[in-house]
């Protein structure tokens, strides 16, 4: 019932179409109709039956005609089975005059973003005018449970019907779409956000909302909560009543008087904690925190809803300060093009958000790979690697079909105000084969499609001078807030931080040239402070343009930030950091360029207890296919588990379970992200830990296990291992500051950055202080 191999198909518009029959039909509904039993509103990630009736028209279905029913790329339902009628998303298709039907699933059997397709082809008999198919989805006739529904919502959910009535394998759209609304469900956590960087006296608001069990926002919260504020908040009630019909609630208006750090716990009626913001530093300075998250998708071309609907929810239910809309650029029609236009330029609001123009350059690798583009205002050109899914050849004279031909046309039309990344999504970036640093300045080393640190690596080995950014590249329409859900996208998507004077696109550009940002792998845990001080003993020159990129205006320093670069003749480095946090900080490693220089833990040898952390960790390579699965299990021989407790499981479904006294099984992937457990024992020292997954297997004495990392090593063409450490039995530090004298290499560059690991499984990587001799 299922094919691995799509048809190559025709699903051009029908308008487009050279047959005037096949138009006049379409036009008079001659094609036939479909509707969808029941409708309405329909809970995320729930469980539900559906029966979708297929009408004829007057063409009918002629034998070996077809008719398919499409749902988006994005979508992380289930898929329909026929084999087993007591099981999940049992699906049945028949047609009311017997005839017989030829049925299939097929992830890849029609043109994207429309590609999950359920194929039904009449093999012997045929439709006439009034004849119908009728599929049940989710048939719970036998005992099962139904048919399990996307985990995020969507306003307009389709079942998209084509048809091929004439048996041309011409399929047309039917011109009404049966469709379902897709909602949150009652909100399983609260969520508070403050921003991480103010200045005495500034205005700034604390934002609460409520997700469901698989992050979408709720508007089910029905709570009346307490605020506790941790320092003196002006303006901060000591309530907050949360009623049903409202996705996010916020509190404007506050501000603190005095340098100093200060955050809010969040408690219900009985006065637990439900919610703790991130930390915010008070601080006379020129440059505060906004984030970001600059990349993603809508339904226009490969994502979910509307690109309205897609800021609207970055600025109103993310809580981020700043957006951008990456759309695919071979999807991106003029109109659409001028429309998205208008949207940036409608959301961007000076000091309270901003919306920055853009599209993704989606060019194959072998031609370079997906580059992310900004522009500082509107209606710039749009040089596409591709016109492949658009029909309007009006403009295709822009295309630039290599990312140096891209490249060199910005230059050509001195577009130097232009700024890119590289990324790695479907496709990826491949930087040795085309880069400019004019135009390229970051790396996007994190997103919902898991971690990609090679990806940086890359650039360092290459000598390219670039900054680290992370982001969501979310499908789902939660910009900001884009969660993996019970797909194949194996992380949360990521969140930036940028070190600006003020809100607004000049700024945020000029923080993007000079590279004064950070990363983090997002999520409540994602908004963590970092400060980095480079600080020499002698003084040297310091660049925001790359000198060895073309004449660049340099000044004398003796300090630097993240992103800058630094000739340094003479002189020692010194490296002065901290960080804060709402999570328990694990580690902080140091780097100069590959090389781990050092690794920074908040707590000693001293302070090891029966707390035991397994994590894996890898991808499978640099492809679209990257998952590893880790599908598992543990034992504790002569021991026994107090309590264990999941690390990025991000997927719902896929769960960390205890396996009798000393036991524990699980199903679990990454995507070059990191996933675990925490594992307490009765017995810090005794018996053996026995491990097995597909790629590591391993036993390993418990009295063995320290603070440094015990590592199995399963490596292909990327890292791929699990490592075993012990940790602290209660770790209290959130903060976490040093100071650290770093050796510098005589030759080349010396590519200083830092890489935070927090308890909770939340990551980030700053931007490197580029220093040379």
């Amino acid at each position: 019932m299922t094919s691995t191999n799509a048809d190559v198909t025709s699903n051009r518009p029908w308008e487009e179409m050279d047959s005037g029959v096949i138009r006049r039909a379409i036009a008079d509904n001659q094609l036939g109709h479909a509707e969808i039993s029941p409708s309405g509103r329909f809970e995320a990630g729930s469980y539900a039956s559906f029966t979708l009736t297929y009408t004829a028209g007057v063409f009918g279905v002629d034998d070996s005609g077809s008719l398919r029913v499409c749902f988006r790329f994005a979508s992380d339902q289930s898929n329909p089975q026929f084999d087993d009628p007591k099981g999940p998303n049992y699906c049945t298709v028949e047609a009311s005059n017997g005839a017989v039907l030829q049925v299939r699933w097929d992830p890849k059997a029609n043109v994207r973003p429309w590609d999950r397709t359920l194929w039904i082809k009449v093999v012997k008999g045929y439709l006439k005018e009034g004849d119908r198919i009728v599929i049940r989805f989710g048939v719970t006739d036998h005992g099962g449970p139904g048919m399990r529904l996307q985990t995020f919502c969507e306003q307009t959910f389709e079942f998209r019907v084509l048809v091929d009535p004439i048996a041309t394998f011409n399929f047309q759209t039917l011109p009404d779409q049966p469709m379902i609304s897709i909602v949150p469900g009652a909100p399983e956590r609260y969520v508070a956000v403050l921003p991480t960087r103010r200045r005495p006296g500034e205005r700034f608001a604390l934002k609460v909302k409520g997700e469901d069990k698989w992050g979408n926002p709720s508007d089910q919260c029905d709570a009346a909560l307490t605020l506790e504020a941790r320092g003196a908040i002006d303006g901060l009630p000591k309530t907050l009543e949360m009623k049903p019909g409202r996705f996010a609630f916020e509190l404007d208006g506050l501000s603190v008087a005095k340098p100093g750090e200060v955050s809010v716990l969040v408690r219900d009626v009985s006065g637990a904690v439900v919610a703790e913001t991130n930390p915010l530093i008070i601080e006379d300075t020129k440059l505060v925190h906004f984030w970001a998250d600059l990349h993603g998708q809508s339904e226009e071309t490969i994502g979910t809803g509307s690109a309205r609907e897609y800021f609207a929810f970055a600025r109103d239910r993310a809580f981020v300060d700043a957006c951008g809309h990456q759309g695919n650029d071979f999807q991106i029609t003029d109109e659409f093009w001028a429309e998205l236009n208008r949207i940036t330029a409608e959301f961007d609001e000076p000091g309270r958000f901003i919306a920055l123009p853009g599209y993704e350059w989606s060019g194959n690798t072998s031609l370079g790979g997906d580059r992310n583009v900004y522009f500082p205002v509107e209606d710039r050109i749009i040089r596409r690697s591709s016109h492949a899914l658009i029909e309007d050849q009006a403009t295709a004279k822009y295309d630039c079909t290599t990312a140096g031909k891209l490249f060199e046309a910005f230059a050509e039309a001195g577009e130097f105000d232009v700024v890119c990344f590289a990324h790695c999504g479907g496709r990826y970036a491949d930087i040795k084969v085309a880069h400019d640093g004019r135009f390229e300045r970051s790396v996007e080393v994190h997103s919902s499609w898991g971690t990609f640190e090679w990806l940086l690596h890359d650039a360092l080995d290459l000598g390219y001078r670039v900054g680290v950014v992370t982001n969501s590249d979310g499908h789902k329409g939660r910009p900001g807030a884009s969660y993996p859900g019970a797909g194949k996208f194996g992380a949360i998507g990521g969140l930036s931080c940028y070190l600006m004077e003020e809100l607004s696109r000049s700024a945020l550009l000029d923080c993007l040239r000079k590279r004064h940002h950070y990363g983090t792998t997002g999520g409540p845990g994602g908004r963590m402070i970092i400060d980095l001080k480079a600080r020499f003993s002698a003084a040297g020159t310091l660049y925001h343009d790359d000198p060895k990129l073309g004449p660049a205006e340099g000044h004398s320093a003796t300090e630097a930030l993240m992103g800058d670069i630094v000739h340094l003749p003479d002189g020692t480095f010194n490296l002065d950091v901290s960080v804060a946090s709402n999570s328990p900080i694990e580690r902080i490693d140091i780097f100069n360029g590959r090389e781990l220089v050092e690794t920074l833990r908040p707590y000693s040898e001293a302070d090891l207890g029966a707390r035991v952390r397994v994590l894996w960790e890898g991808a499978e390579y640099r492809g679209r296919f990257r998952e590893v699965i880790w599908d598992g299990s543990a034992r504790f021989n002569d021991n026994g588990i107090v309590e264990a407790r999941p690390v990025n499981f991000l997927n719902r479904d896929k769960k960390l379970e205890q396996d009798g006294t000393d036991g524990l099984t699980w199903k679990a992937l990454t995507t070059g992200n990191f996933g675990g457990f925490d594992v307490t024992l009765n017995d810090a020292k005794a018996g053996v830990l026995e491990l097995k997954t597909p790629l590591v297997s391993f036993e390993l004495p418990v009295a063995d296990i320290g603070m440094e990392d015990r590592v199995y090593d399963a490596s292909g063409q990327l890292p791929r291992f699990v490592k075993v450490f012990r940790l602290p039995e209660d770790n209290p530090h959130r903060s976490f500051r040093f100071n650290r004298d770093v050796p510098l290499h005589a030759n080349g560059d010396n590519a200083i950055y830092i890489r935070v690991t927090q308890e909770d499984g939340t990551r980030a990587w700053t931007s490197p202080v580029y220093v040379y001799r």
